[in-house]
């Protein structure tokens, strides 16, 4: 099988009842230059019998793999490790590509790209109400940091990533901490994003199954349940040279409250700014307090929540 440009790649936990809509649009494509690579979480919904059936009908070019559930991050280092195509974007496993999305990647990444390309961002769609989600690109600007555009531009909302493979594979793997199950996927993009830029799409890549029942509950339960996680995503924030001084001391803050959390008692000395971080721990504490609160008061009004990472993971100007 002659080699693929891009790898479509899709982290899946039991989403046995979604996955067969994510398969149609990738059928749907008016380019086929891609192969979709299934990445199997543990799950145990059947998910191993479709996409065996899968690869039988021979529509699209697919791989799958399985693995014991490590968490969405953990899925996306599976990927990257298995990846050898020239580009690569997430689908996720309730979501769908648009039509023309890989003719249109793959059409401007050959128009576009140079060695000072990250890779492409595209916008997302609302699958419920087909709006675009969050604010598009500016126009007249073909290329960016995303830094910038969700700081300085104010822009807002989840995009579709489509990265340089050889690039992710400088950078390092998501860390895999014991008991917790999530690492915001976007601290990768954001290492990125420090000494490359972006390609803008602003046209959707991707219609987005965007779960908000219960949305503020599990931000907190994220937040309480992977506290070494969001350590080390606000460890990347405090260090970034594009982010501005008002984000990097709500890092502060919120790494305080996380490493409260993890019993991390060191967590001063280990910082990459230690006078910031002790002068940021009492409203590190009193968030923690607020924090413990909302998640107690959600586990009392919510018997059962599926904590596989929800939309919202991918916009690096969430706090």
């Amino acid at each position: 099988m002659m080699k693929k440009t891009l790898t479509v790649f899709t982290p899946t936990y039991n989403r046995a009842h979604t996955l067969p809509r994510t398969y149609e649009s990738l059928c749907r494509q008016t380019c086929h230059d891609f192969e979709w690579l299934v990445v199997d979480d543990g799950s145990t919904d059947g998910t191993d019998a479709l996409a065996a059936q899968w690869m039988s009908e021979g529509r699209i070019a697919m791989r799958y793999i399985r693995q014991e559930n490590q968490g969405m991050h953990g899925a996306h280092n599976t990927a990257y490790a298995h990846i050898s195509s020239p580009l690569n974007v997430c689908i996720d496993s309730d979501d769908m590509l648009t039509d023309k999305a890989v003719e249109s990647i793959l059409r401007t990444w050959r128009e576009q790209a140079d060695e000072h390309t990250a890779g492409l961002v595209g916008l997302d769609v609302d699958m419920a109400t087909r709006q675009v989600i969050g604010t598009p690109f500016p126009e007249g600007v073909n290329r960016l940091h995303m830094t910038d555009y969700y700081n300085r531009m104010k822009g807002r909302g989840d995009k579709k990533y489509v990265l340089r493979t050889d690039l992710v594979k400088k950078y390092p793997p998501y860390p895999l901490f014991c008991g917790e199950k999530y690492v915001n996927l976007a601290t990768l993009y954001a290492f990125m994003d420090i000494d490359y830029t972006w390609i803008v799409l602003n046209e959707p890549l991707a219609v987005v199954d965007y779960q908000v029942d219960g949305s503020s509950y599990n931000m907190y339960r994220q937040y309480w349940n992977n506290p070494r996680g969001f350590m080390y995503h606000r460890v990347a924030d405090m260090q970034h040279p594009r982010i501005p001084l008002r984000r990097k001391l709500m890092a502060h803050v919120h790494y305080v409250s996380s490493a409260l959390r993890a019993r991390e008692w060191k967590f001063v000395q280990r910082s990459p700014m230690p006078l910031v971080t002790l002068l940021a721990f009492i409203p590190g504490v009193m968030l923690y307090i607020y924090i413990w609160s909302k998640v107690r008061r959600g586990a009392l009004m919510h018997v059962d929540h599926n904590q596989h990472t929800p939309h919202g993971a991918h916009n690096p100007s969430a706090s």
